[in-house]
């Protein structure tokens, strides 16, 4: 028996109706009401609005109603707003590559009016009263309002139903609404948001500064447990805030990055921030971020998608660069080394004797002499002292003359050979020894290394592996760079590489799956990132044998030393594996447990 294979006739080449094309530019725009409620808020930014209103009816899917008090549009122009591709906002290629408004491509309108029913109202300031158009019959008539746009939308996706079968829940497209203006309240506090759901007020944002516009639209909380982020460099500047790693959240549902303005989802600028927070979270905990970078419009490409939420750089690493170390240095600064003002007397201050001391701490050798840093003698290309010599000689701090003249206070006493209480202005202190000098360890390794070559540890028998065009390019391309990282891999055919040393200090571990992460991220990321990861890792793993064990004994003074110089290392507040090293419990949670003053 033989197959008989039914072929389709051929259809000739021939143009989409118009209808036809404007739904399918309309699916690329308008993917849920909140993709509706963005563009017209765009719109109504680009306008010059300083008071714009959202009404909502069933989270959006019912009716959207955008009201602005913007400079409004010509009677004579509506219906031109209407059609595909037609704007006030840029007129040519030079215009499209410094671009500098909300919206450009002029999409918006006409995907809108081909989904769902669509009228605008508007009246600019020479005009004697507003004019509505009807999308639908074309039909322009007068109508009632002050200067500026009401954009109203109605039974959204009713032409194409099976498109509206994919919408969530009222709530769930509400939710999503309401955070679409939300993204434009925290970059315009200049402007005023207000949202309405099916006549009651939802969320509203007053006019107001920038820093209490951050607090008015993601609370107090994260302000006070964030960082300020504030870096220039050339034509770019980043600033912001940047959450604490221990206010870290299970989702990363509170991250925001813009770009001249304009909010985006950039991976490259995610994984910045991300390696930024890389030493000092713990788990799969997710960072709490707003992050603004003014970047020259002609560096920056936004027409890369229809809902221009994506960007290209056109120096992708330099800005990963940059985001990563604006992030970093904010959360260098660790709580334990800020004063506390109302402990500290202002002629001590001025004379700096209740600053930090830079002298490091030291334990006396018993049998923490035991633990050395093999690898750092390999490292340092130096022989290493002991753990606690090497991290810590011996401290020559001056005494402490009352509790509250250190930020982490002065010491009391140790609890069961693994925490440390010490007692400042604000109450009890509570130090995690082991946590604590395993940052101090680690932090003094990051400074001592340098770019240094870490070495290396041939392997008896090559592993071999298949590997793609990539990863082979990627092979030949970074050899130096492998090699500094104490990777040698090299092709040992078209499609196979051979792994025939790894890091000597990661002596376990899949070797192949070592060799495919690195190359991966080389090939995505700057290689100077890259090797400062892999020495790091490392450095944390020797850092977290090196430190102080528990059950250790120690003396009020070296107890003292080490609270000296946490209050001296950068990022104190967490070990390298993100747990915390410290706690303060204030003297108000104090008399609360014992029922004072009630």
């Amino acid at each position: 028996m033989s197959a008989v294979v039914d072929t389709l006739p051929r259809r000739p080449i021939r143009e989409l109706p118009d209808e036809l094309v404007s739904q399918i530019a309309a699916g690329e725009v308008v993917e849920r009401p909140a993709s509706v409620v963005r563009e017209l808020v765009d719109n109504a930014l680009d306008a010059g609005a300083t008071e714009v209103t959202v009404r909502l009816t069933a989270g959006g899917i019912r009716a959207i109603l955008v009201e602005d008090d913007g400079s409004g549009i010509p009677a004579a122009e509506l219906p031109l707003a209407l059609r595909r591709h037609a704007t006030s906002k840029i007129a040519s290629l030079v215009d499209l590559e410094n671009v500098a408004t909300m919206g450009f491509r002029g999409e918006a309108l006409a995907a809108i009016a081909s989904v769902a029913e669509l009228a605008i109202a508007s009246r600019t300031a020479d005009a004697p009263h507003a004019q509505r158009l009807e999308a639908r019959s074309g039909e322009l008539t007068p109508a009632a309002r002050a200067v500026g746009t009401s954009v109203e939308v109605r039974e959204l996706f009713f032409a194409t139903p099976a498109r509206r079968k994919f919408l969530k829940t009222e709530a769930t497209e509400l939710a999503h609404c309401i955070e679409a203006v939300r993204r434009h309240a925290l970059t315009r506090p200049d402007v005023g948001f207000t949202v309405w759901h099916d006549g009651k007020l939802s969320q509203q944002w007053r006019r107001a500064t920038p820093a209490q516009r951050l607090r008015d639209v993601l609370d107090d909380e994260f302000v006070d447990a964030s960082r300020e982020v504030a870096m220039e460099l050339g034509p770019m500047r980043i600033h912001g805030r940047a959450g604490l790693p221990e206010a870290a959240r299970s989702r990363a549902d509170q991250q925001y990055v813009y770009v001249n303005g304009r909010f985006v989802r950039d991976r490259l600028i995610a994984h910045g921030v991300r390696s930024a927070y890389e030493d000092v979270l713990h788990g799969a905990r997710q960072p709490s971020y707003v992050l603004f970078i003014d970047i020259a419009p002609e560096r920056v490409d936004v027409n890369v998608h229809p809902t221009k939420i994506e960007v290209r750089f056109r120096d992708a690493r330099e800005v990963h660069q940059a985001v990563r170390r604006a992030v970093d240095g904010a959360l260098a600064i660790s709580r334990a080394g800020e004063a506390t003002p109302q402990a500290v007397p202002a002629d001590a201050a001025a004379s700096g004797a209740f600053m930090p001391s830079p002298r490091p701490w030291s334990a006396p050798p018993m049998q923490q002499a035991s633990l050395g840093l093999q690898q750092a003698a390999v490292l340092f290309a130096q022989e290493a002292p002991p753990a606690w010599a090497a991290a810590a000689p011996v401290s020559t701090a001056s005494p402490v003359s009352a509790s509250g003249d250190w930020p982490l206070g002065k010491a009391l006493a140790q609890v069961a050979g693994i925490y440390i209480l010490a007692e400042n202005a604000q109450g009890l202190v509570v130090v995690d020894m082991h946590a604590a000098h395993e940052r101090i360890v680690y932090e003094r390794l990051k400074a001592s290394l340098d770019d240094k070559a870490i070495e290396s540890q041939p392997l008896l028998i090559p592993a071999t592996f298949a590997a793609t065009a990539q990863e082979i390019a990627t092979a030949e391309q970074r050899a130096d760079t492998l090699r500094r990282l104490g990777l040698d891999v090299a092709p040992l055919s078209p499609a196979v590489l051979a792994v025939r040393a790894r890091p000597a200090a990661l002596a376990g571990g899949d070797v192949v799956e070592l060799a495919r992460s690195v190359l991966a991220e080389l090939a995505q990321y700057d290689a100077s990132n890259v090797i400062q990861r892999a020495q790091h890792e490392i450095l944390s793993t020797m850092a977290c044998h090196g430190a102080v064990r528990a059950n250790r004994q120690l003396t009020l003074e070296e107890m003292n030393a080490l609270l000296r110089d946490m209050e001296a290392t950068e990022r104190a507040d967490q070990c390298n594996h993100g747990r915390p090293t410290w706690r303060q419990v204030t003297l108000k949670e104090l008399d609360a447990l014992f029922w004072r003053g009630r």
